[in-house]
């Protein structure tokens, strides 16, 4: 049986020790992504009241894979695993080809950082690779558009540091890992939830009111409903709804489709990203072309604007 009263003593003791005012952090400046083998990068040492972690100005890139909980239910299970274990194979081996590095697999969500060297054009070409390898390659396997992606971007700097504990044994691989802190990879995050979307669009009704216009003649009105029905009173001597126009008629229902969100390319950067992106190649095809544009849809917790494009290498275009 666990001893509850003891467990609780011990972990607040543990708090109490990283929390304290002489519990010292490290921190170490780098142009280089760090890995989980990085001495630099040490877990929380209780004894020795310290910790070692690393900054980095680095461009992050997500690609998450679209309706996985639809294919998981619709395909059997080893379809599913063959369609995971190739994209994140492709995503991998995307990343290598301009000096990225894969930080992060969490379902079928892959992260991506780059050396500070290079890293808006480095992680641009990167999302137009994945953006071609996801579209031309991938997505063949797949009939009636079952498999889309979404890729978002932002630059900054990101924290990597170790959490929990170390152990030993078969578990050890599971704690190595590193975990990554900063605004960056929350934004990115959001952009990639937000690419590839459709349009929202809901479908509303409308009235068409007839009104009469001399000589027996009718004149049309496009109202709303809710506009339609103030314009009504009750006479209670008749038993009757009465409308304010004495030249009302009649009235027949339609129905208009209104787009509340348009809709999103698959690949979405922040300003800063773009603005990078310009500045270190302002001859790329991308930015003379306008490939990468404004985006009109508001993303949430994005507060600047946000550029866009379904940019491909040409030698995946099959025109």
């Amino acid at each position: 049986m666990v001893d509850i009263p003891g467990f609780k003593a011990d972990v607040n003791e543990e708090v109490s020790t990283i929390l304290a005012s002489d519990f010292g952090i490290s921190v170490t400046s780098t142009n280089y992504v760090p890995h989980s083998g990085d001495p630099a990068i040490t877990f929380p040492n209780l004894d020795a009241s310290s910790q070692g972690v690393k900054v980095i100005e680095t461009t992050v890139l997500y690609v998450d894979m679209r309706r996985s909980t639809q294919l998981s239910l619709r395909h059997h299970p080893h379809t599913v695993a063959k369609l995971y274990s190739a994209f994140v194979r492709a995503m991998t081996r995307c990343s290598n080809v301009f000096n990225g590095e894969v930080r992060g697999i969490i379902g079928d969500r892959v992260m991506m950082l780059f050396d500070s060297a290079d890293c808006y054009t480095n992680a641009a070409d990167t999302a137009y690779l994945i953006n071609s390898i996801c579209k031309y390659v991938i997505s063949k396997h797949f009939t009636h558009d079952e498999v889309s992606f979404g890729i978002g971007i932002d630059h900054g700097r990101m924290l990597a540091t170790k959490t929990g504990i170390r152990r030993h044994g078969h578990e050890q691989q599971n704690y190595r890992s590193l975990v990554w802190l900063g605004r960056p990879a929350n934004v990115a995050s959001k952009l990639t939830d937000n690419a590839n979307k459709p349009d929202e669009s809901t479908d509303l009704v409308k009235l068409k009111v007839a009104y009469l216009s001399g000589l027996g003649s009718l004149r049309y009105e496009e109202e709303w409903p809710h506009i339609f029905a103030q314009k009504f009173t009750h006479n209670p001597a008749r038993g009757l709804m009465i409308h304010s126009d004495p030249n009302f008629h009649s009235f027949t229902t339609f129905t208009v489709r209104s787009t509340t969100d348009t809709a999103t390319p698959p690949i979405l950067m922040s300003k800063r990203v773009y603005d990078g992106l310009k500045a270190a190649r302002p001859l790329g095809l991308e930015i003379q072309n306008k490939w990468l544009d404004k985006v009109t849809r508001k993303i949430p917790d994005v507060p600047n604007e946000v550029y866009g494009g379904d940019v491909i290498f040409q030698a995946f275009n099959p025109l």
